[in-house]
């Protein structure tokens, strides 16, 4: 038992004379300026400004594939790279610039959608995943497919 004393007794001298020394007087001023700037060039995100992130195509007969340009400004302080753009279903297809995109130049977002098998009201959505601060960026569409005629006892419609 005084062995025991003895050793926790030592820990607890040799834990409040190690605490004594002063951690501010170990901060480097050069350290401070250098992260200060390394951490101001971290928050130099670019931006995905569009001058529209909704279309409504209208009204549309079932089967028409209909395409839109969604056009974007890169507002921002660093090069934008867009990574991927997804469809919220396989009717909804996106094309966009591979190369990075300089602050102040423009791009295109062309967006497709298959009204095939889609009838009536329908909204859809692309993400846009990028270098950006938030990370995701979405777009919009939507459209009133009229559906197609149903064939009487099976007989096709002709055109």
């Amino acid at each position: 038992m005084k062995k025991e004393f003895l050793i926790l007794a030592s820990l607890l001298v040799m834990a409040v004379v190690s605490c004594k020394d002063d951690a501010t007087k170990k901060i480097n001023v050069e350290n401070v300026a250098v992260s200060e700037s390394r951490d101001a060039k971290v928050s130099d995100f670019p931006v995905m400004d569009f001058a529209q992130t909704n279309h409504n195509f209208g009204t549309i007969n079932e089967g028409d594939v209909v395409e839109h340009k969604f056009t974007f400004t890169n507002t921002g302080k660093a090069p934008l790279v867009i990574i991927s753009a997804k469809g919220s279903c396989g009717c909804t297809v996106s094309k966009w610039p591979k190369e990075p995109i300089a602050p102040g130049a423009t791009g295109d977002m062309m967006v497709t959608f298959n009204s095939n098998g889609k009838p009536n009201m329908q909204n859809k959505q692309v993400t846009i995943t990028a270098n950006t601060e938030k990370g995701k960026e979405i777009l919009k569409i939507k459209a009133m497919v009229t559906p197609r005629a149903k064939a009487v006892s099976g007989a096709p419609i002709s055109k």
